[in-house]
C-alpha cells in the first residue's frame, strides 16, 4: 500500500507506535509534548521495528475536551516536520481536523488516522485533496461523552454498518478504495462487553474488504479484565495485539513497540509455516 512517498506491504502484521503530543492522554500524556522528546521517541520505536509512528495532538480519552484548531496545529506540525526530515518511517497523523490534515500532508505525513471517520465539516474534502490513505474509525458519540452509556442492539453489525457507510462517503468524495483502512474503534463508545465481542468477532470486518487497524494498547478494557493499572497492562496489551494479529489485523497501534514486534513476528512465522 502506498503511504505518501513510501510503500508498506500489509501481508503480515505491522506495528504502529503511538506518539501523543498532548498533556492529557490517558497513558503517556505530557511525556512527548516537545519536538525533541517526540523525535527521540520516534527514532526509538522505528529502531525497535515500528513501520508507522502515529502522531496526535488532541486527546480522545473518555471525557477529553476538544482543543482549538490552532493549538492542534502548533502541537502536531513541528513534530511531523521533524520526524519527516530525520526518521525513515511512515508518519500517521491522528486527527479529525481539516486544517491539520492539509498541513501535515504538506509536511510529509503518509496516513490520516481519523477517529471520527472524516465526519468533521471539511474533513472529507481535505483528505481527498491530500491524496493520502485514510483510516476510518468507529466511535459512538464524542470523546467527552462516549462512555456514559453506550448502547447497541448488535455491536459488531452496527460498527460494520457504520464503517461501510463511511467507506461509501469517502469513495464518493474521491478517495480510492485502495487508500482506505478500517478500525472498529475499541474503547470509543463501547462497554467492556462490547469491546470483547468486537475482538471475538474481528473476522467480520474483513468481509468489508479493507485492511484493519486495531488499537487496544493499555486501554481501560484491559484494566477491567485484569485489574491492572495503566502502567501494568503490557502483558494484556500484547495478548490483545496477538489475538488481533491471529484474526488478521494488519496494523497494530501500540505504546509498547518492542514487545508487540515479537508477538507480530511469531504470528507471521506461524502463518508462513502453515501456508
Amino acid at each position: 500500500m502506498q503511504f505518501g512517498t513510501q510503500q508498506c506491504r500489509l501481508d503480515a502484521p505491522r506495528v504502529m507506535g503511538i506518539i501523543n503530543i498532548t498533556p492529557d492522554s490517558f497513558s503517556d500524556g505530557g511525556h512527548f509534548n516537545t519536538v525533541d522528546r517526540a523525535l527521540t521517541h520516534a527514532r526509538e520505536m522505528v529502531a525497535e521495528g515500528a513501520s508507522f509512528v502515529d502522531v496526535g495532538g488532541e486527546s480522545t480519552r473518555p471525557g477529553a475536551a476538544p482543543v482549538s484548531v490552532q493549538e492542534e496545529l502548533d502541537r502536531v506540525c513541528p513534530v511531523v516536520e521533524a520526524i519527516a526530515s530525520e526518521v525513515e518511517t511512515i508518519i500517521s497523523v491522528d486527527t479529525s481536523t481539516p486544517e491539520v490534515i492539509r498541513e501535515t500532508a504538506r509536511l510529509g505525513a503518509g496516513l490520516i488516522n481519523d477517529v471520527r471517520a472524516l465526519r468533521r465539516e471539511g474533513a472529507l474534502s481535505a483528505a481527498a485533496d491530500s491524496g493520502l490513505p485514510v483510516c476510518l474509525m468507529h466511535m459512538q458519540g464524542e470523546p467527552g461523552t462516549m462512555q456514559e452509556r453506550p448502547r447497541y442492539d448488535s455491536v459488531t453489525e452496527e460498527v460494520a454498518g457504520f464503517l461501510k457507510a463511511r467507506v461509501d462517503a469517502a469513495r464518493a468524495a474521491g478517495i480510492a478504495g485502495d487508500q482506505l483502512i478500517l478500525d472498529p474503534g475499541f474503547g470509543f463508545g463501547k462497554s467492556v462487553t462490547h469491546n470483547l465481542q468486537l475482538l471475538g468477532r474481528l473476522e467480520r470486518f474483513h468481509e468489508l474488504g479493507y485492511p484493519l487497524l486495531v488499537g487496544m494498547s493499555r486501554k481501560s478494557m484491559l484494566g477491567h479484565v485484569t485489574g491492572r493499572s495503566v502502567d501494568e497492562r503490557l502483558p494484556a496489551s500484547v495478548a490483545a495485539a496477538t489475538i488481533s494479529a491471529l484474526k488478521g489485523a494488519q496494523i497494530l497501534r501500540v505504546h509498547d513497540v518492542n514487545a508487540t514486534i515479537d508477538a507480530a513476528r511469531l504470528v507471521a512465522a506461524m502463518e508462513d509455516a502453515i501456508t
